[in-house]
Protein backbone atom coordinates (compact mmCIF):
# COMPACT_ATOMS: atom_id res chain seq x y z
CA UNK A 1 0.00 0.00 0.00
CA UNK A 2 1.36 3.42 -0.91
CA UNK A 3 2.68 4.93 2.29
CA UNK A 4 1.79 8.43 1.15
CA UNK A 5 -1.93 7.72 1.69
CA UNK A 6 -3.81 7.44 4.97
CA UNK A 7 -5.41 4.15 5.91
CA UNK A 8 -8.57 3.56 3.87
CA UNK A 9 -11.59 2.31 5.87
CA UNK A 10 -11.13 -1.40 5.11
CA UNK A 11 -7.49 -1.37 6.19
CA UNK A 12 -8.25 0.75 9.25
CA UNK A 13 -10.97 -1.66 10.40
CA UNK A 14 -8.77 -4.71 9.82
CA UNK A 15 -6.02 -3.18 11.94
CA UNK A 16 -8.48 -2.38 14.74
CA UNK A 17 -9.72 -5.98 14.65
CA UNK A 18 -6.27 -7.59 14.37
CA UNK A 19 -3.84 -5.76 16.67
CA UNK A 20 -5.79 -6.50 19.90
CA UNK A 21 -5.62 -10.23 19.07
CA UNK A 22 -1.85 -10.08 18.67
CA UNK A 23 -1.31 -8.55 22.12
CA UNK A 24 -2.35 -10.35 25.33
CA UNK A 25 -2.78 -7.21 27.43
CA UNK A 26 -3.66 -3.54 27.13
CA UNK A 27 -0.14 -2.45 28.10
CA UNK A 28 1.14 -4.81 25.41
CA UNK A 29 -1.04 -3.02 22.85
CA UNK A 30 0.49 0.29 23.90
CA UNK A 31 3.99 -1.19 23.64
CA UNK A 32 3.16 -2.55 20.15
CA UNK A 33 2.00 0.88 18.97
CA UNK A 34 4.84 2.72 20.65
CA UNK A 35 7.34 0.35 19.05
CA UNK A 36 5.85 1.18 15.66
CA UNK A 37 6.81 4.82 16.17
CA UNK A 38 3.47 6.28 17.24
CA UNK A 39 3.98 9.72 18.78
CA UNK A 40 3.56 10.01 22.55
CA UNK A 41 0.92 12.70 22.02
CA UNK A 42 -1.25 10.13 20.21
CA UNK A 43 -0.77 7.57 23.00
CA UNK A 44 -1.17 9.92 25.97
CA UNK A 45 -4.97 9.71 26.33
CA UNK A 46 -5.28 5.92 26.28
CA UNK A 47 -2.07 5.47 28.24
CA UNK A 48 -3.52 7.56 31.05
CA UNK A 49 -6.74 5.53 31.06
CA UNK A 50 -4.86 2.21 31.13
CA UNK A 51 -2.72 3.36 34.06
CA UNK A 52 -5.56 4.86 36.12
CA UNK A 53 -8.61 2.78 35.24
CA UNK A 54 -7.66 -0.18 33.07
CA UNK A 55 -11.17 -1.65 33.04
CA UNK A 56 -12.64 1.56 31.51
CA UNK A 57 -11.25 0.81 28.04
CA UNK A 58 -10.96 -2.26 25.84
CA UNK A 59 -7.99 -3.24 23.67
CA UNK A 60 -10.03 -2.59 20.51
CA UNK A 61 -10.89 0.90 21.76
CA UNK A 62 -7.21 1.61 22.44
CA UNK A 63 -6.25 0.66 18.89
CA UNK A 64 -9.16 2.56 17.35
CA UNK A 65 -8.40 5.71 19.36
CA UNK A 66 -4.69 5.73 18.53
CA UNK A 67 -5.03 4.78 14.86
CA UNK A 68 -7.60 7.53 14.33
CA UNK A 69 -5.05 10.06 15.57
CA UNK A 70 -2.21 8.56 13.56
CA UNK A 71 -4.42 8.45 10.50
CA UNK A 72 -5.32 12.13 10.91
CA UNK A 73 -1.67 13.20 10.80
CA UNK A 74 0.00 14.37 7.60
CA UNK A 75 3.61 13.65 6.71
CA UNK A 76 4.52 13.17 10.39
CA UNK A 77 2.27 10.10 10.45
CA UNK A 78 3.75 8.41 7.39
CA UNK A 79 6.41 6.44 9.24
CA UNK A 80 4.20 5.00 12.03
CA UNK A 81 1.39 4.21 9.56
CA UNK A 82 3.83 2.30 7.43
CA UNK A 83 5.47 0.56 10.36
CA UNK A 84 2.15 -0.57 11.88
CA UNK A 85 1.18 -2.18 8.56
CA UNK A 86 4.60 -3.80 8.30
CA UNK A 87 4.52 -5.22 11.84
CA UNK A 88 1.04 -6.68 11.48
CA UNK A 89 1.52 -8.23 8.02
CA UNK A 90 4.87 -9.74 9.06
CA UNK A 91 3.56 -11.06 12.39
CA UNK A 92 4.22 -14.80 12.78
CA UNK A 93 4.51 -15.41 16.55
CA UNK A 94 0.94 -16.51 17.08
CA UNK A 95 1.97 -18.69 20.03
CA UNK A 96 2.17 -15.45 22.02
CA UNK A 97 -1.55 -14.80 21.40
CA UNK A 98 -4.27 -16.15 23.65
CA UNK A 99 -5.09 -19.65 22.51
CA UNK A 100 -8.69 -18.71 21.77
CA UNK A 101 -7.51 -15.83 19.56
CA UNK A 102 -4.86 -17.63 17.51
CA UNK A 103 -6.95 -18.89 14.58
CA UNK A 104 -8.86 -15.63 14.26
CA UNK A 105 -5.61 -13.65 14.47
CA UNK A 106 -4.04 -15.80 11.74
CA UNK A 107 -7.08 -15.28 9.51
CA UNK A 108 -7.13 -11.52 10.05
CA UNK A 109 -3.39 -11.18 9.41
CA UNK A 110 -3.81 -13.18 6.17
CA UNK A 111 -6.76 -11.01 5.15
CA UNK A 112 -4.80 -7.84 5.84
CA UNK A 113 -1.85 -9.16 3.82
CA UNK A 114 -4.17 -9.86 0.88
CA UNK A 115 -5.82 -6.44 1.17
CA UNK A 116 -2.51 -4.61 1.37
CA UNK A 117 -1.11 -6.67 -1.51
CA UNK A 118 -4.11 -5.83 -3.68
CA UNK A 119 -3.78 -2.15 -2.85
CA UNK A 120 -0.03 -2.35 -3.52
CA UNK A 121 -0.74 -3.86 -6.94
CA UNK A 122 -3.32 -1.19 -7.72
CA UNK A 123 -0.92 1.54 -6.59
CA UNK A 124 1.92 0.09 -8.63
CA UNK A 125 -0.31 -0.13 -11.70
CA UNK A 126 -1.40 3.46 -11.16
CA UNK A 127 2.20 4.55 -10.71
CA UNK A 128 3.19 2.68 -13.88
CA UNK A 129 0.33 4.29 -15.80
CA UNK A 130 1.33 7.69 -14.42
CA UNK A 131 4.95 7.05 -15.39
CA UNK A 132 3.94 5.96 -18.89
CA UNK A 133 1.73 9.01 -19.25
CA UNK A 134 4.54 11.27 -18.06
CA UNK A 135 6.96 9.63 -20.50
CA UNK A 136 4.44 10.15 -23.31
CA UNK A 137 3.97 13.78 -22.32
CA UNK A 138 7.74 14.24 -22.11
CA UNK A 139 8.13 12.77 -25.62
CA UNK A 140 5.35 14.99 -26.90
CA UNK A 141 6.93 18.06 -25.31
CA UNK A 142 10.31 17.12 -26.79
CA UNK A 143 8.74 16.55 -30.23
CA UNK A 144 6.89 19.87 -30.01
CA UNK A 145 10.09 21.66 -28.99
CA UNK A 146 11.98 19.96 -31.81
CA UNK A 147 9.25 20.86 -34.31
CA UNK A 148 9.24 24.49 -33.10
CA UNK A 149 13.03 24.68 -33.41
CA UNK A 150 12.82 23.17 -36.89
CA UNK A 151 10.16 25.69 -37.96
CA UNK A 152 12.25 28.56 -36.59
CA UNK A 153 15.33 27.29 -38.44
CA UNK A 154 13.42 26.89 -41.71
CA UNK A 155 11.95 30.39 -41.34
CA UNK A 156 15.45 31.77 -40.82
CA UNK A 157 16.69 29.93 -43.92
CA UNK A 158 13.66 31.17 -45.90
CA UNK A 159 14.54 34.73 -45.01
CA UNK A 160 18.10 34.22 -46.24
CA UNK A 161 16.84 32.64 -49.47
CA UNK A 162 14.38 35.42 -50.20
CA UNK A 163 17.09 38.01 -49.53
CA UNK A 164 19.12 36.56 -52.41
CA UNK A 165 16.60 37.88 -54.92
CA UNK A 166 17.77 41.40 -54.10
CA UNK A 167 21.43 40.69 -54.92
CA UNK A 168 21.25 41.49 -58.65
CA UNK A 169 24.57 43.35 -58.52
CA UNK A 170 26.52 40.44 -56.97
CA UNK A 171 25.76 37.34 -59.06
CA UNK A 172 28.91 35.46 -57.99
CA UNK A 173 28.35 36.08 -54.30
CA UNK A 174 24.66 35.26 -54.71
CA UNK A 175 25.45 31.92 -56.34
CA UNK A 176 27.81 30.97 -53.52
CA UNK A 177 25.27 31.98 -50.88
CA UNK A 178 22.61 29.94 -52.66
CA UNK A 179 24.71 26.82 -52.11
CA UNK A 180 25.01 27.58 -48.39
CA UNK A 181 21.31 28.35 -48.02
CA UNK A 182 20.16 25.18 -49.77
CA UNK A 183 22.66 23.03 -47.87
CA UNK A 184 21.33 24.49 -44.61
CA UNK A 185 17.80 23.78 -45.83
CA UNK A 186 18.62 20.11 -46.43
CA UNK A 187 20.15 19.92 -42.97
CA UNK A 188 17.07 21.53 -41.38
CA UNK A 189 14.97 18.73 -42.85
CA UNK A 190 17.41 16.14 -41.41
CA UNK A 191 18.65 15.11 -44.84
CA UNK A 192 22.21 13.88 -44.36
CA UNK A 193 24.61 15.77 -46.57
CA UNK A 194 28.13 16.72 -47.34
CA UNK A 195 28.52 20.33 -48.35
CA UNK A 196 30.37 21.49 -51.44
CA UNK A 197 33.75 19.86 -51.90
CA UNK A 198 36.55 19.73 -54.43
CA UNK A 199 38.25 16.62 -55.73
CA UNK A 200 41.94 17.35 -56.30
CA UNK A 201 44.71 15.57 -58.16
CA UNK A 202 46.84 13.59 -55.66
CA UNK A 203 49.97 14.59 -57.59
CA UNK A 204 49.56 18.28 -58.40
CA UNK A 205 46.76 19.33 -56.06
CA UNK A 206 44.87 20.74 -59.04
CA UNK A 207 41.10 20.87 -58.61
CA UNK A 208 39.68 18.20 -60.90
CA UNK A 209 36.03 18.83 -60.12
CA UNK A 210 33.80 20.73 -57.70
CA UNK A 211 30.49 19.42 -56.40
CA UNK A 212 28.00 21.77 -54.78
CA UNK A 213 26.62 19.20 -52.35
CA UNK A 214 25.85 15.56 -51.62
CA UNK A 215 22.77 14.20 -49.85
CA UNK A 216 21.49 10.78 -48.87
CA UNK A 217 17.78 10.16 -49.36
CA UNK A 218 16.15 6.78 -48.70
CA UNK A 219 19.51 5.04 -48.92
CA UNK A 220 20.55 6.61 -52.25
CA UNK A 221 23.37 9.10 -52.76
CA UNK A 222 22.58 12.23 -54.78
CA UNK A 223 25.10 14.69 -56.18
CA UNK A 224 23.65 18.20 -56.24
CA UNK A 225 24.35 21.05 -58.64
CA UNK A 226 22.91 24.53 -58.05
CA UNK A 227 22.85 27.34 -60.62
CA UNK A 228 21.49 30.87 -60.34
CA UNK A 229 21.28 31.97 -63.97
CA UNK A 230 19.27 34.65 -65.72
CA UNK A 231 18.38 32.24 -68.54
CA UNK A 232 17.31 28.60 -68.72
CA UNK A 233 20.13 26.12 -68.05
CA UNK A 234 21.79 25.07 -71.30
CA UNK A 235 23.82 22.03 -72.26
CA UNK A 236 27.07 23.80 -71.37
CA UNK A 237 26.03 24.22 -67.74
CA UNK A 238 24.31 20.85 -67.50
CA UNK A 239 26.88 18.50 -69.10
CA UNK A 240 29.56 18.67 -66.35
CA UNK A 241 27.03 17.55 -63.75
CA UNK A 242 25.90 14.65 -65.93
CA UNK A 243 29.51 13.64 -66.54
CA UNK A 244 30.18 13.53 -62.79
CA UNK A 245 27.24 11.15 -62.37
CA UNK A 246 28.31 8.84 -65.18
CA UNK A 247 31.80 8.56 -63.71
CA UNK A 248 30.37 7.22 -60.42
CA UNK A 249 28.41 3.98 -60.16
CA UNK A 250 25.19 3.87 -58.10
CA UNK A 251 24.98 7.65 -57.74
CA UNK A 252 21.96 9.80 -58.56
CA UNK A 253 21.74 13.47 -59.43
CA UNK A 254 19.74 16.60 -58.65
CA UNK A 255 20.04 19.87 -60.56
CA UNK A 256 18.53 23.05 -59.06
CA UNK A 257 18.17 26.15 -61.23
CA UNK A 258 16.49 29.54 -60.95
CA UNK A 259 15.13 29.99 -64.49
CA UNK A 260 14.25 26.56 -65.80
CA UNK A 261 15.94 24.41 -68.43
CA UNK A 262 16.34 24.52 -72.20
CA UNK A 263 14.71 21.87 -74.33
CA UNK A 264 18.08 20.25 -75.24
CA UNK A 265 18.78 19.83 -71.51
CA UNK A 266 15.39 18.19 -70.94
CA UNK A 267 16.03 15.85 -73.89
CA UNK A 268 19.54 14.99 -72.68
CA UNK A 269 18.21 14.37 -69.18
CA UNK A 270 15.49 12.00 -70.43
CA UNK A 271 18.10 10.04 -72.39
CA UNK A 272 20.39 9.91 -69.36
CA UNK A 273 17.63 8.27 -67.30
CA UNK A 274 18.51 5.01 -69.10
CA UNK A 275 21.85 5.12 -67.29
CA UNK A 276 21.36 7.15 -64.12
CA UNK A 277 18.51 8.54 -62.05
CA UNK A 278 18.55 12.32 -62.30
CA UNK A 279 15.86 14.93 -61.84
CA UNK A 280 15.61 18.67 -62.20
CA UNK A 281 14.31 21.21 -59.70
CA UNK A 282 13.37 24.85 -60.04
CA UNK A 283 14.12 27.33 -57.30
CA UNK A 284 10.46 28.32 -57.56
CA UNK A 285 9.47 24.87 -56.28
CA UNK A 286 11.56 25.35 -53.17
CA UNK A 287 10.28 28.89 -52.60
CA UNK A 288 6.68 27.71 -52.92
CA UNK A 289 7.36 24.78 -50.58
CA UNK A 290 8.74 27.13 -47.93
CA UNK A 291 5.79 29.48 -48.26
CA UNK A 292 3.29 26.66 -47.66
CA UNK A 293 5.55 25.08 -45.00
CA UNK A 294 5.71 21.83 -46.93
CA UNK A 295 7.99 18.82 -46.54
CA UNK A 296 11.18 18.86 -48.60
CA UNK A 297 11.93 15.10 -48.44
CA UNK A 298 8.41 14.35 -49.74
CA UNK A 299 8.90 16.73 -52.66
CA UNK A 300 12.24 15.14 -53.56
CA UNK A 301 10.78 11.63 -53.34
CA UNK A 302 7.92 12.51 -55.73
CA UNK A 303 10.33 13.99 -58.24
CA UNK A 304 12.63 10.98 -57.95
CA UNK A 305 9.72 8.57 -58.45
CA UNK A 306 8.59 10.53 -61.50
CA UNK A 307 12.09 10.25 -62.97
CA UNK A 308 12.38 6.50 -62.26
CA UNK A 309 8.84 5.34 -63.02
CA UNK A 310 7.53 7.86 -65.58
CA UNK A 311 10.88 8.77 -67.15
CA UNK A 312 10.00 12.37 -66.39
CA UNK A 313 13.09 14.24 -65.15
CA UNK A 314 11.29 17.55 -64.54
CA UNK A 315 8.00 17.09 -62.71
CA UNK A 316 7.50 20.60 -61.34
CA UNK A 317 5.64 20.48 -58.01
CA UNK A 318 4.24 23.81 -56.90
CA UNK A 319 1.12 23.03 -54.85
CA UNK A 320 1.73 19.79 -52.96
CA UNK A 321 4.01 18.18 -50.34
Amino acid sequence: MDEQFHYPPDVFNLLVDTIPLLCRSKPAVLVFLQGAGVAQDDLAEVDSIVRTNRDAIKKFEIVSNVLAKVNARGDSGLRPRREIIKRVTEFDSFEACWETDRLKAKGLVAELRATVSAKDSFTRMKQERDAEREQLLARQRAEQAEAAAKRAKIEEISGRLFALFGMEDSPQQRGKQLEAVLNDLFRAYSIHLREDFRRKSPDSGTVLEQIDGVIELDGSIYLIEMKWLNAPVGIGDFSPHLSRLLLRPNVRGIFIATNGYSEPVLTECRNALNLRTIFLCSLKEIVMLLQRQGDLPSLLRKKSHAAVIEKNPFLEILNHC
